[in-house]
């Protein structure tokens, strides 16, 4: 604990953006480049060192929180590099991208701001890089044994990554051309720049992981043929069975799926594309769930130049404050939040009939209504109370060139053929069925992520991968030293 009085003497401040008609003028991070490093040393000086800290049992990574906020208070950069590589893979990805149920569970947040874990987390993953502390690590020998990961989302690298380090031979099948699952098509370039996410697979390539791009299992690979071919086979594919809007209109023309518009801006920034045939340019988009891909969206509409762009969240606006009676501390607190795509779009003024920012509340889509083309052209909706019933009275509509359904995953695909020609058992609710283990009925075949979690945050896909690389290594060799900070049971704390 380099100051015992930094968490009374210093304020939080986090990581400046950059102004908003800046940076919705392209596709770069929102954060001021360069600002955070001269801020995070007292930042990192606000940790309490509280002798029981709930941070940890926040992350399902085990992060060493209170550990590397010391020594990045005191600027020893490698030792910090060591602590947060000890149990994250990937901490600039999860440093960027994790909504961070850590500082929530952070003991100074009972009564004051927490401390800004994230912003040390991504300082200290920058500084690794700039500094030369990640270099490849290849084994020392090989195991004999050979690994095939279906999926290279962070749940598949991160298990890649574990049992190529503990000297298995390991390829990566995956069927986009490019690797990096969700992160790669389905999170803005304004979220995560691609740099950082080639920059991790160059290591990986480096200590010996194999990819296969372009090559769905299941399709373009027989999944029975694979499992012959292979030790042992983990599936990592992700949820990425959308959920559906049963409304009347649905069929018009302009009513996309989230997931089938987000690629298309991704793919404008890989230098595929000059413009997305979905683009929201000059259109009235209404995006409907309130999520983080419907702020993916909202964001990247912004970018995309829509004449207004109004997003739908079923729930009522939450408030400024925890509910201590319904999400006491150290839980993760359903509070008002404002992304940078939210802030970009109150600023901009992008729905002037929102609530707040973009975001209308409490409010449900009745149906979409179309031109004779059968193109859609606006979209009904009505108020509902806290039970989603109708409020009488509340009916309004929204012009709709381009409606965005952002409602959430249910579980794998089925569509290529992987689940019925391995014969898996699949849960109720759509996911992959796995035992204590991470086994599924097939033997040798185990199951993690999002596939079989449901659809969840990154930092509990890369503890998923992380845990099911060792239980591989274990049914690979009798025994493992690798760690597993999660079981395939484990839930976030609730009360």
């Amino acid at each position: 604990m380099a100051d015992p009085k930094g968490f009374m003497t210093t304020p939080r401040r986090d990581w400046p953006r950059r102004p908003v008609e800046e940076r919705v003028r392209d596709w770069d991070e929102v954060y001021v480049p360069g600002a955070l490093l001269p801020i995070i040393s007292g930042q990192a000086d606000r940790c309490m060192d509280c002798g029981i800290p709930f941070c940890h049992e926040a992350c399902p990574l085990g992060n060493l929180i209170p550990e590397w906020n010391d020594l990045v208070s005191r600027e020893d950069w490698r030792q910090a590099a060591d602590r947060l590589h000890a149990t994250n893979n990937f901490p600039e990805f999860t440093g960027r991208l994790c909504p961070a149920p850590c500082e929530a569970g952070c003991v100074l947040a009972i009564n004051q701001p927490a401390v800004t874990i994230k912003n040390v987390e991504v300082a200290v993953a920058d500084r690794t890089w700039e500094l030369g502390f990640a270099p490849p690590r290849p084994p020392d020998r090989l195991s004999g044994r050979t690994v095939a990961v279906i999926g290279s989302g962070p749940t598949g690298l991160a298990a890649a990554q574990q049992l190529t380090r503990a000297g298995h031979t390991v390829a990566v099948y995956e069927k986009d051309d490019r690797l990096g699952g969700l992160m790669r098509y389905g999170i803005p370039e304004f979220k995560l720049e691609k740099r950082h996410l080639e920059r991790r697979i160059a290591q990986m390539r480096a200590e010996g992981t194999k990819f296969r791009t372009s090559t769905a299992v299941g399709r373009d690979v027989g999944a029975a043929e694979l499992r012959a071919r292979y030790d042992a086979v983990v599936i990592a594919t992700g949820a990425t069975a959308w959920r559906e809007l049963d409304v009347p209109g649905r069929e018009l023309a302009g009513v996309q799926q989230a997931m089938e518009y987000l690629p298309l801006a991704n793919r404008v920034c890989e230098g595929d594309l000059g413009v997305s045939p979905m683009s929201a340019a000059g259109k009235h988009v209404v995006i409907v769930g309130g999520g983080d891909t419907g702020a993916d969206c909202l964001g990247t509409a912004v970018r995309e130049g829509a004449a207004s762009v109004t997003q739908l969240d079923i729930y009522g606006q939450p408030g400024a404050e925890r509910d201590e009676d319904a999400e006491p501390w150290p839980t993760y607190p359903k509070i008002y939040r404002l992304s940078a795509a939210h802030e970009e779009a109150r600023d901009l003024e992008t729905a002037p009939a929102a609530d707040a920012d973009a975001r209308l509340f409490a409010a449900s889509t009745l149906r979409f209504e179309g031109d004779a083309d059968g193109q859609v052209r606006s979209l009904h909706l009505v108020e509902v109370d806290a039970t989603r019933r109708p409020v009488e009275g509340t009916g309004r509509t929204l012009p709709a060139d381009l409606v965005l359904l952002a409602l959430g995953f249910s579980g794998p695909d089925r569509g290529d053929g992987l689940v019925a020609q391995l014969g898996l058992r699949m849960e109720p609710r759509g996911t992959v069925a796995r035992d204590a283990g991470f086994g599924t009925n097939v033997p040798g075949v185990f199951a993690a992520g999002d596939a079989a979690r449901g659809q969840s945050l990154i930092v509990w896909a890369i503890a998923e991968g992380r845990a099911v690389a060792a239980a591989v290594d274990r049914y690979l060799t009798g025994s493992s030293q690798l760690p597993a900070p999660i079981g395939p049971y484990d839930r976030p704390m609730t009360v």
